[in-house]
C-alpha cells in the first residue's frame, strides 16, 4: 500500500519540523526511535541520522511523531530529494515502521545572514 502526501520542503541551512499522523495509535509512549536521510534508499552515504535520543524524533502522541532537523544538518544537503524512513529502536529486533518519506530539498534565496 502506498500513501502520498504533500508537505514542506527542507530549504538548506534552516531548521525542518514535519509531523506523521497515524490513523491509530502506534507511537508507545518511551519508545525510541531512529531513521536516515539519503539521496537514495540504495545510497550507501547517510547524509544526517535522527533520533529520540538527539531530539530528531520527538514523540507527540501515541498517534503523532515530530521529525526534526536542525540547521547544521540542513547545511550540507544538495537540492533534489532526501529519503527517510524510522525505525523502532527500543526492541530487539528492532522494528521498521513500515513507511518511507521522499522529501524535496531546496536552495533557498535568503541565505548567508549569520554574522
Amino acid at each position: 500500500m502506498s500513501y502520498t502526501s504533500e508537505g514542506p520542503a527542507i530549504l538548506i541551512g534552516y531548521p525542518y519540523n514535519l509531523q506523521l499522523e497515524a490513523a491509530v495509535p502506534v507511537f508507545a509512549e518511551g519508545a525510541s526511535y531512529a531513521g536516515q536521510l539519503r539521496t537514495r534508499a540504495s545510497d550507501p552515504a547517510v547524509l544526517t541520522t535522527i533520533t529520540s535520543d538527539a531530539g530528531g524524533v520527538l514523540r507527540m502522541s501515541d498517534t503523532v511523531l515530530e521529525l526534526v532537523l536542525h540547521p547544521d544538518q540542513t547545511a550540507g544537503l544538495a537540492p533534489g530529494r532526501v529519503v527517510l524512513d524510522l525505525v523502532r529502536i527500543d526492541l530487539d529486533p528492532d522494528l521498521h515502521l513500515g513507511f518511507f518519506l521522499e522529501i524535496p530539498v531546496m536552495l533557498p534565496v535568503t541565505r548567508g545572514l549569520a554574522p
